[in-house]
C-alpha cells in the first residue's frame, strides 16, 4: 500500500473524515461561489449533522457544468488556478477542471495508492499510453509514478511498433492506457511475431471505457500480464477515483476523498447497498471544481463496505456496467454494449473487434452485429446469435468478418454505430 493508515482506516473513522471534509467543501463553495452555492440550496456547513443530510442536496450534471463553461462552477479565480484539464467528450460543449496545486498533489496522491493497488513499487517501469493533453490521463499516471518512484516511459498514444520496441528497450513492466488499446497492440504484435514473453511485462492498468471480464482474460493471456480496472473522470479531477486490488472483487473507491452514492437514475433515491444504479459522487478535497453530488451516468453498484481480503477498509464498487446513455434499446429490448461484448468473447474463434450496427427500415428497428473472426463459419455465426438471443431476449443478426475488415478507431473504440 502507499498509505497504510489511510487506506486501513477504521469505518468510523472514514465517515468521521468524510463529515469534516464535506463540511469544508460547503463553506469553500460558500465563500469561493455563491451562484454554485444558491445552486446547492445554500446549505450550510452547521446543516450538515451527518452524511445522511448529503441526500438533501440537489444533484450537480454535467449539462449544469457544460453550461458553466469555462470557470463558472469554480470556485476560485484563474489567478489561483495551475492548470486546467478538459472532458473528452466528442459532442456538445466541453467540461473544464481547474486545477489549484493542491488539486495537483491530491491526483498524484489518488494515484499512487492506484498503482500500488495494482502492485507497482519503485523499482517497477511504467508505460504510460494515455495521452499528455486536454485529456487527463497521461498525467495522472505520470504524478502518480512520481510518488512511487517509478521509472517512467511518458509514450503517449499510437505508435505501437514503438511501443514494443519500448517494452524490451526499457524493460518496462507495466502499462497504462485506455482499455482498447491494448487489444490494437496485441494486434500489431501477432503482425510483427512479436513475443510477449521476452518482456518484463506483468501488470496492466486500463480505464476510461467499458470492458468485460472476458475482454480481461483475452488481454491477460495474451500479453502475460495481470490486468487491473481502474475508474476516474474529469469531473471528479481525473483518473484515480478507484481501482480493483488484486483480488479483482471489486473496486476500492478512495472514501477519505470522496463519497460515493448510488441512486434510482429515474427516481434520484440512494439505493441500498448491493442494488445496481447511477453513481453519484461529492469530491471532499478537490479545491478548483468540488463536486456536490454529481451525477455520473457510470451504471454499478456497492459490493461491500467491509475490509477487503487485502487489508483496505474502503468501499468497493462492481465493475462499470456501462453508462445511462449507453443504455440500447431496440424492439423493446434494453441492453448495455458491454452485455454483447460478454457473449462473443467467450468464444476463442472470434476477435476482440466488434461493432453494433442499429438502424430503421420503414419505421422498424433493425440491429446487427459485425465481428471479426479467425474462420468464417456458419455455425458459429448460428451459435453465437442463439445465445444473444437466450441471454438478452432479442434477435440480432451476426456478420462475420475476416481480421481488420472492421475499421479502427485512432482513440476509443467504437462499439456502436447508428446509421439513419
Amino acid at each position: 500500500m502507499f498509505q497504510r493508515h489511510l487506506e486501513t482506516l477504521p469505518r468510523e473513522i472514514i465517515e468521521k473524515v468524510q463529515l469534516e471534509r464535506l463540511k469544508r467543501t460547503i463553506r469553500r463553495i460558500k465563500e469561493r461561489n455563491r451562484i454554485y452555492w444558491e445552486k446547492i440550496g445554500k446549505v450550510v456547513p452547521e446543516d450538515v449533522k451527518s452524511l445522511d443530510d448529503l441526500k438533501r442536496l440537489p444533484f450537480l450534471t454535467k449539462d449544469d457544468l457544460r453550461k458553466g463553461y469555462p470557470f463558472g462552477f469554480a470556485c476560485g479565480e484563474q489567478k489561483d488556478f495551475v492548470r486546467f484539464h478538459m472532458s473528452s467528450g466528442t459532442t456538445g460543449t466541453p467540461v473544464v477542471n481547474p486545477y489549484t496545486s493542491a488539486d495537483v498533489d491530491q491526483w498524484g496522491e489518488i494515484m499512487a495508492r492506484c498503482l500500488a493497488a495494482a502492485g507497482l513499487t519503485f523499482s517497477d517501469v511504467l508505460q504510460i499510453t494515455p495521452s499528455f493533453g486536454l485529456f487527463n490521463g497521461g498525467f495522472g499516471f505520470h504524478y502518480g509514478a512520481e510518488k512511487i518512484g517509478c521509472f517512467v516511459v511518458p509514450i503517449g498514444p499510437g505508435r505501437t511498433l514503438l511501443q514494443l520496441k519500448f517494452f524490451k528497450d526499457f524493460n518496462t513492466t507495466a502499462l497504462a492506457g485506455i482499455a482498447s488499446y491494448p487489444l490494437r497492440i496485441i494486434e500489431v504484435a501477432k503482425e510483427e511475431g512479436f513475443d510477449f514473453s521476452e518482456t518484463s511485462l506483468k501488470v496492466g492498468i486500463f480505464g476510461a471505457e467499458v470492458w468485460s471480464e472476458e475482454m480481461r482474460r483475452y488481454i491477460e493471456k495474451e500479453m502475460g500480464i495481470e490486468a487491473f480496472d481502474i475508474i476516474g473522470m474529469t469531473e471528479t479531477g481525473g483518473v484515480g477515483l478507484g481501482i480493483e486490488c488484486n483480488y479483482h472483487n471489486g473496486i476500492h473507491v478512495w472514501e477519505d476523498h470522496y463519497i460515493v452514492e448510488i441512486i434510482d437514475p429515474e427516481t434520484g433515491y440512494v439505493l441500498p447497498d448491493g442494488e445496481e444504479g447511477e453513481m453519484v459522487v461529492t469530491t471532499l478535497t478537490r479545491e478548483g471544481l468540488p463536486l456536490i453530488r454529481y451525477r455520473t451516468r457510470d451504471i454499478t453498484r456497492i459490493v461491500s463496505r467491509e475490509r477487503c481480503e487485502c487489508g483496505r477498509t474502503h468501499l468497493k464498487v462492481a465493475r462499470i456496467k456501462g453508462r445511462t446513455d449507453d443504455m440500447l434499446k431496440v424492439k423493446g429490448v434494453c441492453f448495455y454494449p458491454r452485455q454483447v461484448e460478454e457473449i462473443v468473447m467467450k468464444y476463442p474463434e472470434i476477435l476482440p473487434d466488434y461493432q453494433i450496427i442499429i438502424g430503421k427500415v420503414e419505421g422498424k428497428d433493425t440491429i446487427k452485429l459485425i465481428i471479426e473472426s479467425e474462420k468464417q463459419d456458419e455455425y458459429l455465426k448460428e451459435r453465437i446469435e442463439e445465445e444473444i438471443y437466450s441471454t438478452l431476449g432479442l434477435h440480432i443478426k451476426v456478420t462475420l468478418k475476416k481480421k481488420g475488415e472492421i475499421p479502427r478507431a485512432p482513440g476509443k473504440a467504437v462499439r456502436v454505430k447508428k446509421e439513419i
